[in-house]
């Protein structure tokens, strides 16, 4: 199942929507981990458009909730930006709203990002032929900060992502192997059977990885555009 929220809009389109939220993440004295608040938002938004897009859903519309205060205001823009910019992606209007009658000790941000689709939901089904790989390392907290180059591009994601035949998922804190686990209608996988040098169950915090399923005729196209952050998953 995706994290998604799929709204018929017309007799053509939906509307789908998909959010991300992040706490104790940023400037403030209270934050676990602290980083730029352009950093925040930017991966924030990652999640929830790799989301929208993955269901496939063109972006047009993100809202910002700030908990951060006004000062951050225009940072956590700029991460926005910064993602729209890597995926291409023109025209997409941006709103929202700052808590600033109260100060938190602790930066809290949501995203919500807003798309439309004329295709309908896909579910998948394996089969003998179904071929996985995870795109991007499983990356968390100060890990990301400091492996952030092992982090699977937005560019590179939408590149996979629009590949015909090809179905993707971003895997978030749950892991790799309970998002595996909500991409096919008929199959549940274990750990045993999965084969691979990442780990199936650690979080990927901001979606710094992603699964592909693909058949047979598509693995030398998608090892060909993933590189250096392609990981297969055998059974």
């Amino acid at each position: 199942m995706r994290d998604v929220l799929r709204i018929p809009f017309n007799s053509e389109e939906s509307i789908v929507i998909a959010s991300d939220n992040s706490g104790a993440i940023g400037l403030k004295s209270g934050d676990a981990v602290k980083v730029p608040y352009e950093m925040v938002s930017y991966y924030s938004f990652r999640v929830a458009v790799m989301e929208c897009m993955a269901a496939g859903a063109e972006p047009f519309a993100v809202t910002l909730q700030n908990f951060c205060g006004d000062e951050a205001w225009q940072a956590l823009i700029d991460g926005i930006r910064k993602g729209l910019a890597e995926l291409e992606l023109d025209g997409v209007s941006i709103t929202g709203s700052t808590e600033s009658n109260f100060s938190l000790s602790q930066s809290a941000i949501g995203i919500t990002v807003l798309g439309k689709t004329r295709e309908n939901m896909y579910e998948p089904v394996y089969s003998d032929q179904t071929m996985l790989a995870v795109i991007g390392v499983p990356l968390v907290g100060n890990e990301l900060v400091e492996r952030e180059e092992e982090a699977a591009p937005l560019s590179l994601f939408k590149k996979i992502c629009s590949l015909t035949d090809v179905v993707t998922m971003p895997v978030g804190s749950r892991g790799i192997l309970s998002e595996l686990n909500g991409l096919f209608l008929n199959k549940v996988f274990t750990e045993p059977e999965i084969h691979t040098s990442l780990n199936l169950l650690k979080s990927s915090g901001p979606s710094t990885c992603f699964i592909a399923a693909y058949p047979e005729g598509k693995k030398d196209e998608v090892m060909a555009l993933a590189g250096r952050y392609f990981y297969e998953l055998r059974g």
